[in-house]
């Protein structure tokens, strides 16, 4: 049986943001936790994953999934480690990972958690060989469809997703232009990362620098991002282009329309001129079967250095939400993790 008196510390949403999320939409919480009943697992989070698509699920707007409902525990994936089992497919001490969200203790059938597999670290999970790995491969290799030669250009190039994009389209033989926030992300883009050119789009001449980068014109862009940086992109477009539609962070935090002209005429003439391509997607909705090919191709690139990754690792529970708020603003360098327990 389970200690009746283990307390589990979690985040909740206490209200929804408008616009950027505030400390005061979270709330920290101590809770006991039940006993076990059988076939259920006493999970200690080792990991916490924060990513941008998180900000979605603080909004009550139509989406692809659910929202965090008032006083719910904040989504999230995490590696955990077992503290306990009644369950016989997991052992105390086994290395998991799964959507258990903002907490430091977890109580699980079992059923949406997978054991871990080797890896150097276990937070590589949350990575570049778990959802964000994995949301830059498939949408390169599936909706981007690189051909050696040709030129991509990924916008957050320094993060968890933009970083493997580029990485990738370098093995497979294109030119890879980055874009990114500030001098130091985009050094590391390109001195650390391989990639051809990496533009900061803080520059006053932003679309001329990314224009001069891409002389040849721009067959994939990988869309993380929207806002000026995809205004830069389109009148490079290339005829047959296409836009693996990943994110669009710098709207998320957005409560009215944008000011200024009405863009949409010129993007659709583009889109048709030029027989472009944009398709969104969902990794896990509409690739989740394809994981294991993913790995394959991954987790050797990985070992063997052609793929490099950087984390930024903020320890707590409770420095969470800052750190979410901060990564939102582009303010972490790096896959952004919270270490909730020591590993």
């Amino acid at each position: 049986m389970s200690d009746p008196m283990t307390l589990n510390q979690r985040i909740v949403l206490a209200s929804r943001p408008v616009g950027a999320p505030t400390p005061e939409n979270f709330r920290l919480e101590r809770v006991a936790l039940p006993d076990l009943t059988d076939g259920q697992v006493l999970l200690k989070t080792v990991y916490l994953s924060l990513d941008p698509y998180m900000r979605g699920r603080m909004s009550d707007a139509p989406s692809y999934a659910a929202p965090v409902e008032i006083g719910e525990v904040m989504t999230g994936g995490a590696v955990s480690r077992v503290e306990r089992s009644l369950n016989p497919k997991f052992q105390e001490g086994d290395l998991v990972v799964g959507a258990t969200g903002w907490q430091s203790h977890s109580i699980n059938d079992g059923r949406s958690i997978i054991p871990l597999p080797g890896m150097p670290s276990p937070s590589m999970a949350l990575g570049v060989l778990g959802m964000p790995g994995m949301t830059a491969y498939m949408g390169l290799m599936d909706i981007g469809q690189p051909k050696a030669g040709e030129t991509l250009v990924v916008a957050a190039a320094s993060g968890a997703v933009g970083s493997v994009v580029g990485q990738v389209a370098k093995i497979k033989g294109l030119r890879a232009v980055g874009v990114a926030g500030g001098a130091d992300k985009c050094r590391y883009v390109v001195e650390e990362l391989g990639f051809d050119a990496c533009i900061d789009h803080k520059s006053a001449n932003f679309a001329e620098e990314l224009a001069k980068a891409c002389p040849k014109g721009i067959d994939i862009y990988y869309e993380n991002v929207g806002g000026k940086v995809f205004d830069a992109v389109v009148p490079l477009l290339n005829p047959k282009a296409r836009i693996p539609l990943c994110g669009l962070i710098a709207s998320y935090n957005a409560h009215e329309a944008p000011s200024g002209p009405d863009r949409l005429p010129t993007l659709q003439r583009t889109l048709l001129t030029k027989r472009v391509r944009i398709q969104g997607f969902i990794v896990f909705d509409d690739y989740g079967d394809r994981q294991p090919e993913f790995l394959s191709a991954m987790a050797p690139w990985v070992r063997d250095g052609k793929v490099k990754f950087r984390e930024d690792v903020v320890d707590g529970l409770e420095q969470a939400p800052q750190a979410f708020i901060g990564m939102l603003e582009g303010r972490n360098f790096g896959k952004l993790v919270v270490r909730v327990s020591a590993d």
